[in-house]
């Protein structure tokens, strides 16, 4: 059973730096794309970051200031976050998903944690 499970969040000044978790279980790293979304009020979900065996990449907004990782040993996913900006005020979701025939498609989603960056 594949379950993912985030920690991490909260509420931080701009400029300060968050580190998000998602533990993972029944995800073989190897084989699946592992990302983080956001989605702020009003807005659509949009893609941070994803990374696979392959390849590693960020959205605009945030290269330079977010870092995507995985550890094979705790299976846990990592997202952190540095530089931080209100703009980046959002709930953040963890994604696994595999490549098929019409494309990428994240098949599980984590619970979602909220990251408000606010002075």
């Amino acid at each position: 059973q594949v379950q993912l499970v985030q920690s991490g969040g909260g509420l931080v000044q701009p400029g300060g730096s968050l580190r998000l978790s998602c533990a993972t279980s029944g995800i073989n790293f190897r084989r699946f794309v592992m990302g983080w979304y956001r989605q702020a009020p009003g807005e659509q979900r949009e893609q941070v970051a994803i990374t696979s065996l392959v390849t590693t990449t960020y959205a605009d907004s945030v290269k330079g200031r977010f870092t995507i990782s995985t550890d094979n040993a705790k299976n846990t996913l990592y997202l952190q976050m540095n530089k931080l900006r209100p703009e980046d005020t959002a709930v953040y979701y963890c994604a696994a998903g595999q490549i098929r025939n019409n494309g990428l498609q994240f098949d599980y989603w984590g619970q979602g944690t909220q990251v408000t960056v606010s002075s």
